[in-house]
């Protein structure tokens, strides 16, 4: 496995101090955002896709560094009933990805509205009242599959191989079944970018998940949950508190160990690892109470004291 971290976990600084910081903390990778839900600091996605020289100096001052560019993360909603912008992120990522060589774009599936006649994206949870199963058929029938299938001729199109969809909440892709729905719809081109986090807080089990995905994992995002069991207790994991207000949470992403510790993070590398997967872990700082630089440099440290980085060489001996 490689180990590399989000762009946006370091936002807040240049591109040089930034990659400055992933070459020494030992790094091998970045993954950077371009659009969607991210003001993109590091990287300007119109300039990308009509200069050439743009791209050229972008790329050499990873090489410089030794480090690679693991993908480009169009993360946002696609699908978005009044904000074309977004999909259109999407299909210009594809494309700058196409012109840089990179095999794997990052992204999220989308949520359109519950209808044609909807402005807001509507998140089904509940088979109850009925009408949810008409917003699933229209969704998934109208707008998700449709859009999806022309997104793989795009990539196809582009040399890009890997579309790895964040199973996030309050996307129509949110778990292993939906995954598994839209791959088998759309063809490989399509696979999971599995982030533990989402799940935590989701109540599902990411060591299961990685088993169930097997040869569709595409990426892996490394964050973690602070799962509060007193605040949990009575407002249950539907949360919709602000962010900022951690205690008053019942469920937080914070720095990697402090809501699963180190143990839990070996078995989710060797789960990845019996599953087929040898490929990023991309760290995903999204911690509002540490500073960003202690917060993925103690992230940093936990995987590279736990991910397997060498190839496997034992076999029994002969006797």
């Amino acid at each position: 496995m490689k180990l590399g971290f989000v762009s946006d976990s370091l936002g807040g600084m240049s591109l040089d101090d930034m990659l400055d910081d992933a070459a020494r903390m030992g790094v091998s990778g970045i993954e950077v955002n371009t659009c969607g839900w991210s003001t993109a600091p590091h990287f300007d996605l119109q300039t990308m896709l009509t200069d050439a020289t743009a791209r050229t100096t972008f790329a050499k001052s990873f090489a410089e560094r030794n480090l690679d560019i693991i993908s480009l993360n169009a993360n946002g909603n696609p699908l978005h009933p009044t904000d074309p912008a977004q999909g259109e992120g999407l299909k210009d990522t594809i494309r700058v990805a196409g012109e840089m060589g990179i095999k794997t774009v990052c992204t999220m599936s989308g949520l359109p509205a519950g209808s044609a006649s909807d402005t807001i994206p509507n998140w089904i949870v509940s088979s109850w009242p009925p009408e949810t199963q008409e917003i699933l058929r229209y969704q998934w029938d109208e707008q998700l599959i449709p859009f999806w299938t022309d997104i793989a001729e795009l990539a196809r199109e582009n040399g890009v191989e890997r579309i790895a969809l964040e199973l996030h909440g309050n996307q129509c892709v949110y778990n292993v079944p939906s995954l598994h729905k839209l791959r088998e719809a759309v063809g490989p081109v399509i696979g999971a970018n599995l982030d533990p986090s989402h799940l935590f807080w989701m109540g599902a089990d990411p060591l299961v998940a990685a088993e169930a995905l097997g040869d569709a994992i595409y990426h892996v995002h490394a964050k973690d949950t602070l799962l509060n069991a007193p605040v949990q207790a009575t407002t249950s994991l539907l949360e919709n508190g602000s962010l900022m207000d951690i205690p008053a949470r019942s469920w937080s992403y914070i720095t990697l160990g402090f809501g699963h510790g180190e143990e839990w993070w070996r078995q989710f590398c060797y789960r990845l690892k019996m599953a087929g997967y040898d490929g990023w872990l991309s760290i995903e700082h999204e911690d509002v109470l540490l500073n960003s630089l202690e917060g993925l440099e103690k992230s940093v440290a936990l995987l590279q004291s736990v991910m397997p980085a060498k190839p496997a060489d034992f076999k029994p001996q002969d006797i």
